[in-house]
């Protein structure tokens, strides 16, 4: 198996676009699945070893935010998951839910019919 050879800019650095949701992925971004079903887009993340109240999990402006720390005291170790995930369509944000059950981590963003995530276009001057 190849390694890629492109890397991210910094500016997409932990920020997980539609095109990689959807099936363009990278190196090491296996650890979830993004589906949309019956209205709903459901995300799945493998977190093993975290407990719930370890994993925050935030909206904001069309973006989900995933973090998790747990640390170890045992063995002196410190593990942390961080991932932003942006979405294609709006979401209602009253109705986002979460569940984390054998290790992993099921949030549930039901998306607004017939919308879209709006943007603008911005002129380019020279």
């Amino acid at each position: 198996m190849a390694l890629p050879t492109e890397t991210d800019d910094s500016w997409t650095q932990g920020l997980d676009f539609p095109s990689r949701l959807f099936g363009g992925g990278s190196f090491g971004s296996n650890d979830y699945e993004l589906y949309e079903e019956d209205g709903e887009f459901v995300l799945s993340v493998e977190m093993p070893g975290f407990e719930p109240e370890e994993i925050d999990v935030t909206w904001q402006e069309g973006v989900l935010n995933v973090a998790a720390e747990h640390t170890d005291d045992d063995r002196g170790r410190r593990r942390t998951y961080h991932r932003r995930f942006r979405f294609p369509r709006a979401v209602d944000d009253d109705e986002i839910s979460a569940n984390y059950r054998n290790g992993v981590l099921e949030v549930t963003l039901p998306a607004i019919k017939d919308t879209a995530v709006e943007g603008k276009q911005i002129p380019v001057e020279g």
